[in-house]
């Protein structure tokens, strides 16, 4: 693992890293927030995953989250969206051939793709669930029996997604205008196809909604969502999540925020807030 940079913030240390990793085939680029902390403690962990055209470097620059981490003694983790090249042969990644934003470089879905060429570096899954929590655990002060996971639009999806199928180890699941119900909307039904292929049954273990109506469980979820958003009624339908959720008995809080649209002006407004209730989740040390 290479440290790319390193500065010190709230007392903590925010980090950017780079590493081979063995999932995708590439070389990918994280970045990890550590907040003051007494010697040899062992903190909660939040991950948090971004949106389609993302990178690490927007929720890192972008979402203020540092002072909260600080104040609640969170790390706070936020990996890239997709593979990037070249490869370790010097190939390219492969990316949509009309170089569209919602499919290929930018765009990953947190899926392990099954469909050439993607299947060959775009694993996501694997790298967020398995991967990239074994690095954190052996080169930060990071409490893995504490994690819990969040993220935005595509990463809300797959927040969701990811803490509905590993229940046992999140202890808290939220998210910033999430893509609730991916094989129901374009975004998701284009990704979701190209990635997995036409067998639908595969798309419901990644659509939030579908593993709900399938029988996964959490505890409760928070969800944050701008009413000037201007994906909310074509790809992202919380009320698919709300009505899920009330036929299964999960306790959905539902923010419909007046006037936020999608951006990172909304979500820096209420991290603070989830942050909280994530710590409340994770309890201290």
């Amino acid at each position: 693992m290479e440290q790319v940079s390193a500065s010190k913030a709230f007392g903590g240390v925010q980090g950017v890293y780079r590493h081979a990793s063995g999932s995708t085939g590439t070389d990918m680029t994280f970045s990890v927030y550590v907040p003051p902390h007494d010697e040899g403690a062992k903190l909660p962990v939040v991950w948090y995953l971004s949106g389609l055209t993302c990178t690490h470097a927007n929720v890192t620059e972008k979402g203020e989250f540092r002072a909260a981490c600080a104040e609640l003694g969170l790390i706070f983790v936020a990996p890239d969206t997709s593979p990037r090249g070249p490869d370790r042969n010097g190939g390219a990644v492969a990316d949509d051939p009309q170089g569209a934003y919602d499919f290929g470089l930018g765009a990953g879905f947190y899926v392990d793709a099954t469909q050439a060429p993607f299947a060959a570096h775009y694993r996501m899954w694997s790298y967020v669930t398995r991967e990239l929590p074994a690095l954190v655990a052996a080169n930060f002060p990071a409490d893995m029996a504490r994690q819990s996971i969040m993220g935005h639009s595509m990463g809300g999806h797959g927040a969701l997604t990811i803490g509905l199928t590993h229940a046992a180890r999140y202890k808290a699941v939220s998210a910033f205008a999430p893509i609730v119900a991916p094989g129901q909307v374009p975004w998701g039904r284009k990704a979701l196809a190209g990635y997995l292929g036409d067998d639908q049954a595969a798309w419901r273990r990644h659509d939030a909604v579908a593993l709900i109506e399938d029988g996964a469980r959490v505890p409760a979820l928070l969800v944050d969502q701008g009413t000037a958003d201007n994906f909310l009624e074509q790809e992202l339908r919380p009320e698919l999540l709300k009505a899920a959720c009330e036929a299964a008995g999960i306790d959905l809080t539902l923010n419909l925020r007046e006037g936020y649209d999608h951006s990172y002006y909304f979500i820096s407004t209420f991290m603070a807030d989830h942050l909280r209730w994530h710590a409340a989740r994770l309890g201290r040390d």
